[in-house]
């Protein structure tokens, strides 16, 4: 039982992170319906943005619980100008062209950034600091689930909360809604279309920072390529529970982590990444819109 125990605890640590970055892939889906295939290498870039950060701020003599809140506020900074700029630069030309403009184009954003971040760090791993304490009550219960795996699900939980305020009781959140709902008759009511849709890439790097600097926390080490990995399963998660729906992606990510963590558990590592994709075969044959998804007839 305590076996159990910790392997659902495991995938939900794992499904936090999955969710985390989801999030980005199914916000920017409902509001422009494209894949960012950039978006991993955003989480990437958040992980090593702390990395840097962590080791100016180590010389310095702070202690870990301060060096940790700068660094993962500076990541998410940082990774939100990203987002950004790669939404300026890659997608915004390409708003009025065919969707495979749009999706080649984040694809050779995607190249573009990881080998940026190969040409001016290393293609090895590197250490990462866990400047994440000890909390005291956990340590009867450290074998089964960590301080850090803690911190990972409750700061999950958080961003789940304020993210949910957002969209439903702020004027950007309702303009989030309006422009996801109808495009068009949003630009007629002056809602600024594309600040929301800027506001939304921000939002979603922001949160997939995070994810990359609380796996890079809990792991401890990190590369280059840890983002295509990372961004290729979220997307995975996000199309479980249903691309463009925020409850879906969450939703999906927690099912995509307890299913590779329990395949892991009880099978074999080496099959972890088969199960998952082979969940997802079984989900869009018999539910194609994903599990909160909603199928909707295309008007030709």
């Amino acid at each position: 039982m305590e076996y159990f125990v910790e392997l659902f605890l495991g995938g939900l640590t794992r499904g936090s992170i999955y969710a985390l970055i989801a999030l980005g892939y199914t916000m920017v889906y409902g509001i422009i319906q494209l894949i960012n295939f950039a978006h991993g290498e955003i989480y990437m870039i958040g992980a090593f943005t702390a990395l840097i950060i962590s080791s100016v701020l180590s010389l310095l003599g702070l202690n870990t619980i301060a060096i940790f809140v700068i660094a993962s506020f500076v990541a998410v900074i940082y990774s939100s100008a990203y987002g950004f700029t790669v939404e300026k630069i890659a997608y915004k030309p390409l708003r009025h062209a065919p969707r495979l403009s749009a999706l080649i184009s984040a694809i050779g954003m995607s190249m573009f950034l990881y080998n940026y971040v190969l040409l001016a760090q290393t293609s090895d791993f590197l250490p990462f600091p866990n400047n994440i304490p000890e909390f005291k009550f956990m340590e009867p219960y450290s074998h089964i689930f960590s301080s850090t795996e803690l911190v990972i699900l409750t700061t999950t939980t958080v961003v789940m909360i304020l993210l949910g305020l957002l969209i439903k009781c702020t004027r950007i959140g309702k303009a989030m809604r309006a422009t996801a709902q109808d495009r068009d008759m949003a630009m007629l009511v002056g809602i600024d279309v594309n600040r929301v849709i800027s506001v939304t890439f921000v939002v979603g790097s922001a949160t997939a920072a995070l994810g990359g600097v609380l796996i890079a926390s809990h792991i401890g080490q990190i590369n280059y390529f840890i983002g295509f990995i990372a961004g290729i399963k979220a997307f995975v998660a996000a199309v479980l529970g249903g691309i463009g729906s925020v409850p879906g992606a969450v939703l999906g990510s927690f099912v995509l982590g307890w299913t590779e963590s329990f395949a892991t558990g009880y099978v074999s590592s080496d099959y972890e990444d088969v199960f998952a994709f082979i969940f997802l075969v079984l989900i869009l044959i018999f539910r194609p819109a994903g599990i909160l998804g909603r199928s909707t007839a295309e008007k030709v």
